[in-house]
């Protein structure tokens, strides 16, 4: 009996420290494993806390939310400002605009590119729309900006600008692959910073003054009169319907459909 006693007190009792340890733990020695378990815990926790906090306060994003770059960027023309709203040099950003809509996507404003921009999927592949708010006249240096981000875009064959023109009627739209600018700046400014006239394009006609004396700036700068918005209506849907089929089955495809009279 005295033995099994001797025995229970050794397995239940903890051995009491020798000296040697107590002095080493005062001298900074080695940590006993309950408390090196604790401290890793600790710097655990804290390691998480720190990656949680970068995820909402501007630390790097999961790899999940990472969008995909864009196969495609179309490119919708405007002057920015509530004042240049619905007039006819905008007609780019309201194609845009009705596309987003449609698509159900959102904007959003991108600094670095001096745009707005709406990410979605066109023909089952990623697309950018992109509207430029340096002004028209300086169109160029968001694009420019955009291929700079995304070096697999071609001029080429990924763009389409989308703009307002004078020599066709109020209704129509007219797709080419390249070509001049026609005298609009914005696409004008766009050639001349990317070098090149070969960018597919768009052309929403929105008439032309004619001999009404009114100047050709005063025009395009004020809003669709009352009487043209059912031809504006059915154009920007009709944008909108071109530039998904560029899309799913090539540029020639659509032009061989919407270049025909509506």
């Amino acid at each position: 009996m005295a033995t099994s006693r001797a025995t229970r007190a050794l397995t239940t009792r903890p051995a009491k420290a020798t000296k040697a340890a107590k002095a080493d733990r005062r001298a900074g020695g080695a940590v006993p494993t309950v408390a090196a378990s604790t401290r890793q815990g600790r710097v655990l926790v804290a390691g998480r806390l720190r990656a949680l906090f970068d995820r909402l306060f501007g630390g790097a994003a999961p790899a999940a939310t990472v969008e995909a770059a864009p196969e495609r960027l179309i490119i919708g023309l405007g002057n920015p400002g509530s004042e240049y709203e619905r007039t006819r040099h905008n007609a780019g950003f309201l194609v845009l605009e009705r596309l987003a809509e449609r698509q159900g996507a959102t904007w959003a404003e991108d600094a670095a590119l001096e745009a707005r921009v709406c990410s979605l999927v066109l023909g089952s592949a990623p697309a950018l729309l992109l509207a430029p708010q340096t002004f028209m006249n300086r169109s160029g240096r968001s694009v420019q900006a955009a291929i700079d981000r995304w070096p697999t875009l071609n001029a080429a064959t990924d763009l389409v600008v989308v703009y307002d023109d004078l020599d066709l009627p109020t209704g129509r739209i007219r797709l080419r692959p390249s070509g001049g600018a026609g005298g609009h700046r914005g696409m004008g400014d766009i050639q001349t910073v990317l070098e090149t006239k070969a960018i597919p394009r768009l052309r929403f006609g929105v008439g032309h003054p004619g001999r009404s004396g009114q100047a050709v700036v005063d025009y395009v700068l004020a809003p669709f009169p009352v009487c043209e918005e059912a031809e504006l209506e059915a154009a920007i849907d009709r944008a909108v319907e071109a530039i998904e089929q560029i899309a799913s089955s090539g540029f020639t495809a659509a032009m061989g459909r919407f270049n025909a009279r509506p």
